[in-house]
C-alpha cells in the first residue's frame, strides 16, 4: 500500500481508538464519540469516500498480482480480495443512509468514478493477459544474462529465405470466408474457426477428466529425485501406467509431460539413448510425468468408445495428464509443458496444438507437416489420421494409387488444410521444434506463418527450431531442448 494511504488507514484507526476510550470512560452511557460530534454529514460522507478508495486500492493491487502471480502471493490473500469485493457489493445501511440525501448522491458519483476507473484498468491488464495464452504463464522475455536464453536464442530467428510468409501455405490469418485477421481481437474468433473444423474433421472428444485418480503402485529415490510408478486415468474407463517423477524441494515447481511409445525410455530406463527427456528435466527441478500409447501398441492405440481419429485420442490423453499435473499441490498449474520425440513428437504436436492449457510446446522431429514423400511422417496411416473402418488401407507405406489416402487424412488434403494450422493454434506460446531428419530448415517455410500470427499478437520469440543431421536427438539437440524448458517455464519458484 501507498505511505499516503498507509498515513490515513493509521489515522482513522487512532481517532476509532479514541472514540472507544471516550465511551469507556463515560461510564457506559449512550453518548456520541467526539469523532462522530465533529463530523458533519458532508464530511461523515467524504471518510465513507476514502474508507472504499481504500478498497478499491486493495481490489486492484489484489487483482493486479492474480494477473501477474507471484510467489509472495497466499491463498488467504486471495480469499480477502473475495471479501472486499462482496463488501463493495453490500455497502452497510448506514453509508446507504448518507448517500440518500443530495451531497450523498454526489458521493455516488465519486465513487462510481473511483470504481470504474479501476475497472477500465484491471480489464485492460486482463486483456493484456488474455493475449498471452489463456490459462498459461506468461512467457519469459528474452534476458541476455539468462544462460537458457543465450543457448536458443540464435534459433528464434528465422532464415533470411522464410522472413515472410510463404504461399505455398494458406495463411490462418485468412477466415474461411476469404477475409483477412485485421487485428489481434480477431484472432480469438479465427482461432475457435480452425480448432473446429480440425475437431469436425477428426471427431469429437470424449469429457475430459478434470481431476484423473492417480495410484502410486511403487515408490524410490533416485539420484536427486523421487521415482514413483503410477496408474492413472487417461479415459473414461481407461488406465494407463507411467512413471511421475519429483524433484526434492517442497515446489512448486515447473512441469513437463513426456509421451513415448512407452514410459520407461523417457526415464532413462530403456534400451534407446538420448530420449531421456524425464529423466533429465526432473535432473533440472521439473516435476516429469511420462505416459506411453494408450493400450501399448502404437499400432492398434486403443481409443476405448472414442469417436475421434487416435492422434485426436493421444491429445485427448494428454489433456487428461495435464489435469493430472495440475491437480498436485507440489506442480505449478501455470507452468506445464510438453515433449516428445518421433511419434511423441507428433502426439506433442496435437496435445499442445489442441489443448490450450499446455504453457510451451516442444517437438522432436516429428514431421511438423505433411510430406507424402517421407515414410516417417506417415499422418496418413490408420493409427493417426487415417482411421477409416469402412475403407481401409490395404498396407502401410507412402501413398499410392494402390494404397490411397483414407479417414480425416484425406478429408484434410482435399481441403487445404496442413499442420501449420495447428502451429498457429499455439500462439502465442512459445513452440520449438527440434529438428532432425524429417524437419529440416526448409520447414521454416510453415513456422513462418506462425511467426506472423505472434506479430499480430504483438509478441516475439515465441518459434524456434534447431536443426541436427540425423533422426536420433543428440546431446546437443537436448541441451538446446532443456535450455528451451528452463527459459520459458523455469526452474523452482525461488
Amino acid at each position: 500500500m501507498k505511505p499516503e494511504l498507509l498515513a490515513i488507514v493509521c489515522s482513522r484507526r487512532r481517532k476509532e481508538a479514541d472514540a472507544v476510550r471516550y465511551r469507556e470512560h463515560s461510564g457506559g452511557r449512550q453518548q456520541r464519540s467526539p469523532l462522530t460530534l465533529t463530523l458533519s454529514p458532508r464530511a461523515r460522507g467524504e471518510r465513507e469516500i476514502w474508507r472504499t478508495g481504500l478498497q478499491l486500492h486493495d481490489v486492484f493491487h489484489s487483482t493486479l498480482w492474480r494477473i501477474y502471480p507471484s510467489p509472495r502471493v497466499s491463498r488467504e490473500r486471495a480469499g480477502a480480495t473475495a471479501n472486499v469485493v462482496k463488501r463493495l457489493a453490500s455497502p452497510s445501511p448506514r453509508v446507504s443512509g448518507e448517500r440518500a440525501g443530495v451531497r450523498g448522491r454526489g458521493n455516488c458519483v465519486v465513487l462510481a468514478n473511483l470504481f470504474f476507473l479501476c475497472l477500465a484498468c484491471i480489464c485492460a491488464l486482463c486483456g493484456c493477459s488474455h493475449r498471452q495464452g489463456q490459462n498459461a504463464v506468461p512467457a519469459r522475455a528474452a534476458a541476455e544474462d539468462d544462460p537458457a536464453w543465450k543457448i536458443i536464442a540464435p534459433f528464434f530467428q528465422p532464415p533470411a529465405d522464410y522472413t515472410t510468409p510463404s504461399e505455398a501455405y494458406r495463411s490462418p490469418l485468412r477466415f474461411n470466408d476469404g477475409q483477412p485477421v485485421a487485428s489481434a481481437a480477431d484472432w480469438p474468433r479465427r482461432r475457435a474457426e480452425i480448432l473446429k473444423q480440425w475437431h469436425d474433421l477428426m471427431g469429437p472428444w470424449p469429457a475430459v477428466i478434470e481431476r484423473p485418480n492417480v495410484e502410486t503402485l511403487a515408490t524410490t529415490h533416485r539420484d536427486n529425485f523421487t521415482q514413483h510408478r503410477v496408474r492413472l486415468d487417461i479415459a473414461p474407463g481407461q488406465t494407463g501406467e507411467g512413471w511421475l517423477l519429483v524433484p526434492e524441494g517442497a515446489g512448486p515447481f515447473p512441469a513437463v509431460l513426456v509421451v513415448y511409445y512407452e514410459p520407461e525410455t523417457s526415464v532413462g530406463l530403456g534400451k534407446q539413448p538420448l530420449r531421456d527427456f524425464a529423466y533429465q528435466l526432473t535432473r533440472r527441478g521439473f516435476v516429469t510425468l511420462s505416459i506411453g500409447t494408450p493400450g501399448g501398441n502404437a499400432y492398434k492405440p486403443d481409443i476405448g468408445s472414442a469417436r475421434c481419429q487416435p492422434l485426436s485420442f493421444h491429445a485427448y490423453v494428454a489433456a487428461n495428464g495435464w489435469n493430472a499435473l495440475a491437480s498436485r499441490r507440489d506442480v505449478d498449474a501455470r507452468r506445464i509443458g510438453i515433449v516428445g520425440h518421433s511419434y511423441g513428437g507428433k502426439w506433442s504436436l496435437f496435445g499442445g496444438a489442441l489443448w490450450e492449457k499446455f504453457a510451451c510446446v516442444a517437438v522432436s522431429d516429428p514431421g511438423i507437416v505433411f510430406d507424402e514423400k517421407r515414410p516417417s511422417i506417415n499422418y496418413w496411416e490408420p493409427w493417426y489420421l487415417g482411421l477409416d473402418p469402412d475403407h481401409p488401407r490395404p498396407a502401410r507405406g507412402l501413398i499410392t494409387p494402390e494404397n490411397p489416402r483414407t479417414g480425416a487424412y484425406k478429408k484434410m488434403v482435399e481441403t487445404g488444410r496442413d499442420l501449420h494450422e495447428l502451429h498457429a493454434l499455439i500462439a502465442p506460446r512459445p513452440f520449438l521444434v527440434s529438428g532432425g531428419a524429417e524437419d529440416t530448415p526448409a520447414r521454416w517455410a510453415a513456422l513462418s506463418h506462425t511467426v506472423a500470427v505472434n506479430k499480430l499478437l504483438g509478441f516475439t520469440n515465441r518459434v524456434g527450431m534447431t536443426n541436427r543431421p540425423a533422426h536420433t536427438p543428440t546431446e546437443e539437440s537436448n541441451a538446446q531442448l532443456y535450455a528451451f524448458f528452463e527459459h520459458f517455464l523455469g526452474r523452482k519458484t525461488q
